[in-house]
C-alpha cells in the first residue's frame, strides 16, 4: 500500500467515524434525558484522560515542556476553554436542536469567519477567492436556513445560533493552538485541553442526575467517547504524515456524508433539496480553501473535533 493511499485512507477513516459520532449524538438527544453539558463532559473527561495518559507514554519531555511554561499553558487554557469545550458544547447543541446532517454542515462555516480574521488581523482584502468562497457558504446558509424561501426559516432561531456559534468555535479551535502546534505534537495538545475542558466540566458532571440509559444507550455513548473522540482523532492526525493538510481538508467531508446517510437511513431524518443545495454549497466552500490555487493558508492546518 502507498504512503498516499494508506493517507487517504486514514483520513476517510476518521472523518467517518466522526460522522457516525454526529449521528450517535442525535439518536441520544432524540430517545433520552441526557443533556448536552453531561455527555461533552463525559466525552471531555474520559477521552482527555486517555490521550494524556498516552502522551505520557510516547512523549514524556514535550508533556512537560507544556505544562511547566507559563506561555504554554495560557495558549493552552485558551484553546481549551474558548476552542475545544467551546466547540464540542455548541456541536451538539447544533445537533439537539437540529439535527447531525445540518449541525455538521453549518459547522463547515468555519473557513468564513478564518478568512475574516485573518483578513483583519493582517489588515488586507481577502483574495478573490476567499470572497467567492464566503459569497457561496451565505448563499448555502440561505438555503439551509430558509429551504429557500423568503418569508419562512427551515431552522428554528435557536438551532441557526447554536449552529453558527459552532462555525465560529471551530474557526478558533483552528486558530488558537498555533503557538502550541508549532513545537508540539498535537496529540499532546488535544489530550491535554480535552483533560483540562472535561475537569472545568466536572461540577456540572457530579451534579447532574445520572440518566436512565439503556445499554445500547450506554453502547453509544462509549463509541462517542472512544471511536468518535480517540480514534477518528488520531486517525486523521496520522493521515497528515502521508498526505498533505490540503487533502486532509477535502477528505473531512466524509464527515457531513456519513452523518447525513445515517440520520437519514436509520433515524428518519428528513433533509428537503434546498438543504441537501444549502449544504453542497457550504462543502465547496471548503473545498475551494483546500485546494492551493496559489499556496497554502497561512494558518497551520488543525483538523477540527466532532
Amino acid at each position: 500500500m502507498s504512503k498516499q493511499t494508506k493517507g487517504i485512507l486514514l483520513a476517510a477513516s476518521g472523518a467517518s467515524l466522526w460522522g457516525i459520532s454526529g449521528a450517535a449524538a442525535q439518536y441520544l438527544f432524540s430517545t433520552t434525558t441526557i443533556s448536552n453539558t453531561w455527555l461533552v463532559s463525559i466525552r471531555l473527561l474520559v477521552a482527555g484522560v486517555l490521550l494524556t495518559l498516552w502522551s505520557l507514554l510516547k512523549f514524556p519531555h514535550q508533556v512537560k515542556q507544556v505544562i511547566s511554561s507559563r506561555f504554554n499553558l495560557k495558549f493552552l487554557v485558551l484553546f481549551a476553554v474558548l476552542g475545544m469545550m467551546n466547540s464540542q458544547l455548541t456541536y451538539f447543541l447544533a445537533i439537539k436542536y437540529s439535527n447531525a446532517p445540518t449541525a455538521t454542515v453549518i459547522q463547515y462555516l468555519q473557513p468564513v469567519f478564518i478568512i475574516l480574521w485573518l483578513a483583519l488581523a493582517n489588515r488586507q482584502w481577502p483574495r478573490r477567492l476567499d470572497c467567492i468562497s464566503i459569497l457561496i457558504a451565505l448563499v448555502g446558509t440561505f438555503f439551509l436556513a430558509t429551504g429557500g424561501h423568503l418569508n419562512q426559516l427551515a431552522l428554528t432561531p435557536t438551532a441557526l445560533f447554536w449552529g453558527i456559534w459552532c462555525a465560529v468555535a471551530a474557526a478558533l479551535y483552528t486558530l488558537l493552538p498555533r503557538p502550541l502546534l508549532q513545537k508540539f505534537d498535537a496529540l499532546i495538545v488535544c489530550g491535554l485541553a480535552m483533560l483540562i475542558s472535561g475537569v472545568l466540566l466536572l461540577p456540572w458532571l457530579v451534579t447532574t442526575p445520572l440518566p436512565h440509559l439503556s445499554t445500547w444507550d450506554w453502547v453509544l455513548i462509549t463509541y462517542i467517547v472512544i471511536g468518535g473522540t480517540m480514534f477518528a482523532y488520531t486517525l486523521f492526525l496520522q493521515s497528515i504524515r502521508y498526505i498533505s493538510p490540503a487533502a486532509t481538508g477535502i477528505l473531512s467531508a466524509f464527515e457531513p456524508l456519513v452523518a447525513t446517510l445515517l440520520a437519514v437511513t436509520l433515524l428518519g431524518t428528513c433533509l428537503t433539496l434546498a438543504a441537501v443545495c444549502g449544504s453542497l454549497l457550504i462543502l465547496l466552500t471548503t473545498f475551494l480553501q483546500a485546494i492551493p490555487f496559489q499556496k497554502f493558508k497561512t494558518f497551520i492546518h488543525f483538523p477540527h473535533l466532532k
